[in-house]
């Protein structure tokens, strides 16, 4: 990557007028990027050097050159910036900032529920519910949901293992085996990290389930089962909160169709161990 990159670019009228410098070869690459953004943030970087005519190599430099860090880097913020017309300037007695956000959660939620294969989703309850381990391997904005819903694996007494520290998520993935399942998030599909916890856990003949915001990413080209949870939605800065959110009642759907399916536990010792976590006397 250039040492001096340039800022990347907020927005596509920005993004064009930066594409204006490139050579042929890429000047080809960013016109495949601005003409079809909406298949783009979907596509592989194998896709898109097809569609241009050219190298993933040159792909990459014409995404560089950009100033993003790669491929990847630019599809998000092509996802990010193609909701930005959904957030114009609000007419006169517009809901407030609390109802526009609860309206954004609302429409998000109901776009990654009709998202969702529900033959995938029953194929990825098998996973679970047949696995020896269950590790799952996220980092970053997708550790909060990746830490809940191992809590509420264990409370139906799935073997889940959801270490917080990106190098213990690899260190465990190499002591999975044939019978294991290990359980990727990631909201790109592309962490580098999450992708390498991935690949051990595979090398050594472990099922994959991958939940993710994009068809086709990294992380998916490696999963036995994907669930695309959200895509493009409204900007949240650098936080893909709305996407963060779907992963949290996805697991949740997953967590209640594996109850139903083996029988919920009964719930008086899980109660019990909330109320002695409780401080009597407290005010």
């Amino acid at each position: 990557m250039p040492a001096t990159a340039p800022a990347v670019p907020v927005s596509l009228a920005q993004l064009r007028a930066a594409a204006s410098a490139l050579g042929p070869s890429e000047g080809r690459v960013a016109e495949v990027l601005l003409g079809r953004p909406a298949e783009v943030i979907d596509w592989s970087t194998q896709e898109v050097a097809q569609a241009a005519g050219t190298s993933t190599a040159t792909v990459v430099r014409a995404c560089q050159t950009l100033g993003f860090r790669g491929f990847q880097h630019l599809r998000l913020e092509l996802a990010r910036v193609g909701a930005e017309p959904a957030r114009a300037a609000a007419p006169a007695g517009a809901p407030d900032a609390i109802a526009r956000a609860f309206d954004d959660a609302a429409d998000a939620l109901r776009l990654s529920r009709d998202r969702i294969d529900r033959a995938h989703a029953a194929a990825a309850v098998d996973l679970l519910a047949s696995a020896q381990r269950i590790l799952f391997t996220g980092s970053g904005f997708s550790a909060p949901p990746l830490q809940d819903a191992a809590l509420r694996f264990a409370t139906i007494g799935r073997p889940v293992e959801a270490p917080a520290d990106v190098l213990a998520q690899q260190f465990a993935a190499h002591s999975l085996g044939p019978g294991d399942l290990c359980v990727a998030l990631s909201y790109s599909g592309a962490n580098t990290h999450t992708l390498a916890t991935v690949r051990a856990a595979a090398s050594r003949g472990a099922r994959v389930l991958a939940i993710t915001s994009f068809a086709r990413s990294p992380l998916t080209r490696l999963a036995d089962i994907a669930l695309f949870s959200g895509g493009s939605q409204p900007a949240h800065g650098v936080d893909p909160f709305l996407s963060r959110l779907s992963q949290f009642v996805l697991l949740h759907a997953l967590h209640q169709l594996l109850g139903e399916r083996n029988g919920l536990p009964d719930p008086s010792e899980m109660r019990t161990v909330v109320a002695e976590a409780l401080i009597e006397g407290a005010e």
